[in-house]
């Protein structure tokens, strides 16, 4: 927001009215800004000061009648120089290491979790995305007879994650085979990241001696799908009610588009994704996503790790948000959750 050269006054205003459409969601005027926010100006000054920022593109007037609205380079321009974080206090951090510290069996079951909190603390959305499979180091591969016909491949990696296909074979295969092409697998491929599993494995696999030779051409077959980072299901989301209770959402449109988003999930998974390879909390606004159905909505969003690899936690909420409240809910959430996957 460099391009942005404003006098100690406009970003006072400029700071006074979002916060004032934060709590209200009512367009700000000039008068309310000169006699409740003391400001030692008259509303003149004040309507002046906001007619300059209306002509920097930072706030907007939605009805030629009403006060002023901040569009997406105002919230950005607050976000990174006007807004001062508030102290998560000792009591609400504690309740969340509390919440969270609590026995899993899987790491789903805590991500799912998190996103409760989150959309408890919040009062918005809550989501956790998994950390990426790519770099995720496979642990041992399994597979189970279901019928005569089927069995289940399980791929376990070190951060405890699972992924399972079901696979279709022609006929009944005895299980000391299974055993053996389960012995190969791991052999060939234990200890290596999925992704380098997923670029080499034809040459791995190829003249083995040992082994189903089906089984193992079906693996190769099918690792796409179990070992990229397209699957949905490590999203996880809570809150919606959260959502389309608030003002913003009054609109079907707005509403129904924004529920698409939530229950199409791929885009949402690379919208949050793509934020957990930055350090720190991450805020994406409105047309910043890319995202039609994030229009007038926002992101705040913070990496976790396990191990080497990383997920990402957040929220989504409209763009008025109380970012100074919600943004170190986040951040410590993050941080908890790091420390207890990495024990």
């Amino acid at each position: 927001m460099s391009q942005f050269r404003l006098s100690e006054r406009e970003r006072l205003v400029l700071a006074v009215l979002i916060d004032h459409f934060i709590r209200t969601a009512e367009p700000v005027g000039s008068r309310t800004i000169a006699t409740r926010y003391n400001l030692g100006v008259s509303p003149a000054t004040v309507r002046n000061t906001l007619a300059d920022l209306e002509e920097q593109g930072l706030i907007e007037q939605p009805h030629t009648s009403a006060g002023r609205v901040p569009t997406d380079s105002g919230y950005r321009l607050y976000i990174d120089k006007l807004l001062t974080t508030r102290k998560l206090s000792r009591a609400d951090q504690q309740k969340i290491k509390r919440e969270l510290s609590i026995d899993y069996n899987a790491i789903e079951e805590i991500l799912e979790q998190t996103s409760r909190v989150l959309a408890r603390f919040s009062s918005q959305l809550g989501v956790t995305v998994s950390p990426k499979f790519e770099r995720s180091i496979l642990k041992k591969v399994d597979l189970i007879p279901v019928t005569d016909t089927r069995l289940l491949l399980v791929i376990t990696v070190k951060s405890g994650m699972v992924r399972t296909l079901l696979l279709e074979v022609d006929s009944v295969i005895a299980p000391d085979v299974l055993q053996e092409t389960a012995a190969v697998l791991n052999e060939k491929l234990g200890g290596l990241s999925l992704g380098k599993i997923r670029r080499t494995i034809g040459e791995r696999l190829r003249d083995t001696g040992r082994g189903n030779p089906q089984l193992l051409k079906l693996f190769c077959e099918n690792q796409e799908g179990l070992l990229d980072d397209a699957d949905d299901a490590g999203l996880h989301t809570d809150g919606t009610t959260n959502i389309v209770t608030q003002r913003e959402f009054q609109d079907p449109r707005k509403l129904r588009e924004f529920i698409s988003l939530i229950e199409e999930r791929k885009s949402l998974i690379r919208l949050l994704s793509k934020e957990s390879v930055s350090e720190g909390i991450q805020v994406t606004i409105g047309a910043e996503a890319q995202l039609d159905a994030m229009e007038g909505c926002a992101a705040v969003t913070r990496s976790y790790t396990v191990g080497p690899i990383r997920g990402t936690v957040g929220i989504i909420g409209p763009t008025r948000m109380e970012y100074a409240r919600l943004m170190p809910v986040v951040d410590y959430t993050a941080r908890v959750l790091s420390e207890i996957l990495s024990r």
